[in-house]
């Protein structure tokens, strides 16, 4: 164990804090429900922006990042697309204030501003959000805590304090024991202090994860001075054809394994199928998880596309330059890594703490340390936080005690908290690795998620009978596909998308049209583009000063500007590190141009 007197001090006194803060919020976040899962609708949305970057920022998709990076060089950063990662770009654009409009509190919510709060459909619709939700949330859950214990494992390796645990853990399970007792932490202060002491936890830990990744940066430059990397022809080249046409064989035969298990060598079909599905998925808006919640929690509709606007700015760079500075370090002493699992295969997700343990300084081990373990309980803490939004606002509240005092909601907020967390971890106990977890939700179970999505922003005759429907033939399909299919969860995209639209449409004319006063209610309120003539023409008939929104090409020009300036900004410390000076100045120029354009096509537009 490397860690010395110094870095399990910063690491402690990170824990302390955070539990301070929990205790610190518990009064402001006990003012009534708002308070506590939505900070009251009164927090700035630079912070909320902040926080909502810091929750993406979590170890377990850095560590997928990183061994992404090490293996697929910087064609790696096209792969976050399976989120899709530019999702962030079309919330930033448009969805994010047409969301922010209904002034909702989560997603189930904001179906009645959509549908109504009564007609066919329309109580299955919001259960069928509410599973989703739940069963997203509970995958993330899972995802980020045995990202955990594998991280934790080699910092803390088993031998040292085994002899002091008052039971026996197999090898199997040391990552999950390991799991289990960070998950603590971060359980007490996000269910404690609600979303005030998450955002402002949040805040703290993006300051200590910043500090960490330029360390990092620097690091790997110091080491790279007057060294050449050891990769395969093709590797700094973020540009591809149909092939991927990287062969590790000469260098670490192991990563030609690890490209043919993730299914990526076809890297052009990879990349169609993975543009297809991000598209439609961004066209249907968030998911209901912790990115809802932070743009529902804004104060205002302007607010909310500055907020995600802003996430990329600050997530990305900082992000990048550790996950390149790790990449760096790894390639430079790659023999001196023990990278082998309990199983003695090679698992290149253990490079980013293997890298961290070996080769940071005294000082820097314990903060990067300390700002990976936060950017766990971020994460852990914005995901507990949607699952209690959804059980207590759209169960609790709705089916089960709708007159409930403060005090009994903040209990049931507590105990939900505890049994959502509870329930997340005995999923992660089924789960085998990181990449497994990851692949299904995005490439599986998001799948189901889309169709219907998109068609209720877009299409006035879709109605909750078939936003019931679309949802629920999706999720069934993802849920059964494992065990029907094998290959990589995004090639059974297309099909899962299929079903669904037919369940959608199917759904939509086996049951009346939404009630037309709600349809106007929405369409003047959240004021979409689309196809809403029939709507439209009856709301000018009411208002005749009432003028459609006519931005559909504006906002798709922003939409591939923006895409283009998160590829740069993601891009940009790659080639800082690496010192491919050519390629910084033209990634830079294009960064100065983008931002000068959506100046005046985004921001100077922006409205409630």
């Amino acid at each position: 164990m490397k860690l010395q007197l110094i870095d399990i001090l910063i690491l402690l006194a990170y824990l302390a804090t955070m539990i301070f803060i929990g205790f610190w919020m518990r009064k402001k976040a006990r003012q009534n429900n708002q308070s506590y899962l939505m900070g009251g609708k009164t927090l700035p949305w630079y912070m909320l922006g902040l926080s909502d970057a810091s929750d993406m920022f979590d170890i377990s998709g850095t560590m997928w990042m990183v061994a992404l990076c090490f293996v697929y060089g910087l064609k790696s950063i096209w792969i976050p697309w399976l989120w899709p990662v530019f999702n962030q770009v079309f919330l930033m654009m448009f969805l994010s204030k047409w969301l922010r409009r209904s002034n909702a509190n989560t997603g189930a919510e904001w179906l009645q501003t959509r549908f109504g709060a009564t007609g066919p459909g329309v109580k299955a619709s919001q259960i069928i959000v509410i599973a989703f939700a739940l069963i997203s949330c509970l995958g993330f859950l899972a995802y980020g805590f045995v990202g955990l214990g594998k991280f934790m494992q080699i910092f803390i390796p088993w031998d040292v304090i085994k002899d002091y645990v008052p039971f026996t853990v197999s090898d199997k399970y040391v990552p999950h024991f390991y799991g289990i007792v960070f998950t603590l932490f971060a359980m007490f202060y996000s269910i404690l202090g609600g979303m005030h002491s998450i955002v402002l936890g949040d805040v703290i830990k993006y300051i200590v994860m910043t500090i960490a990744c330029i360390s990092i940066a620097v690091i790997a430059m110091q080491h790279l001075d007057g060294h050449t990397l050891n990769v395969p022809e093709g590797w700094s080249d973020p540009f591809f054809s149909w092939h991927l046409n990287l062969d590790w064989s000469a260098i670490a035969a192991e990563a030609n394994k690890k490209i043919a298990d993730d299914g990526f060598s076809l890297f052009g079909l990879f990349f169609m199928m993975m543009l297809l599905k991000g598209v439609f998925a961004s066209l249907a808006g968030p998911a209901p998880n912790y990115d809802m919640q932070k743009i529902l929690s804004t104060r205002s509709p302007k607010e909310a596309s500055k907020m995600t606007g802003f996430v990329s700015i600050i997530l990305l760079p900082i992000r990048y330059a550790m996950i390149i500075g790790l990449t760096v370090l790894a390639l430079l002493y790659y023999n001196q890594l023990y990278l082998k699992g309990p199983d003695g295969v090679t698992d290149f997700e253990r490079i980013l703490p293997a890298t961290v343990n070996n080769f940071l300084p005294v000082g820097v081990l314990g903060i990067v340390l300390t700002g990976l373990l936060g950017a766990f309980m971020g994460t852990f803490s914005g995901t507990v936080n949607a699952a209690q939004a959804y059980i207590v606002n759209d169960i609790y509240l709705k089916y089960i005690n709708p007159k409930a005092a403060t005090s009994k909601v903040i209990s049931m907020n507590y105990l939900t908290g505890v049994l959502v967390v509870a329930v997340g971890v005995f999923f992660g106990f089924l789960a085998n690795n990181v990449n497994d977890i990851l692949q299904w939700i995005v490439g599986g179970l998001y799948g189901g998620y889309v169709a219907a999505n998109c068609l209720k922003w877009y299409w006035w005759r879709f109605n909750a009978n078939g936003f019931f429907w679309g949802m629920a033939v999706g999720i069934i399909a993802a849920l059964l596909m494992p065990y029907v299919t094998t290959g990589l969860p995004l090639y059974w995209w297309p099909l899962l998308f299929v079903l669904s639209l037919a369940g959608c449409i199917i759904g939509t004319y086996a049951a009346p049209a939404t009630d037309m006063q709600v349809l106007k209610s929405f369409y003047k309120t959240v004021r979409p583009w689309g196809f809403w003539k029939p709507v439209h023409a009856l709301v000018v008939a009411d208002d005749p000063t009432f003028v459609a929104n006519k931005r559909f090409k504006l906002d798709m020009f922003n939409v591939v500007l923006g895409i283009i300036g998160q590829l740069c900004l993601t891009i940009l410390p790659m080639y800082f590190v690496l010192q491919m000076q050519t390629q910084l100045f033209i990634t830079i120029a294009l960064i100065a141009v983008i931002v000068l354009i959506l100046k005046r096509t985004w921001w100077n537009k922006l409205e409630d």
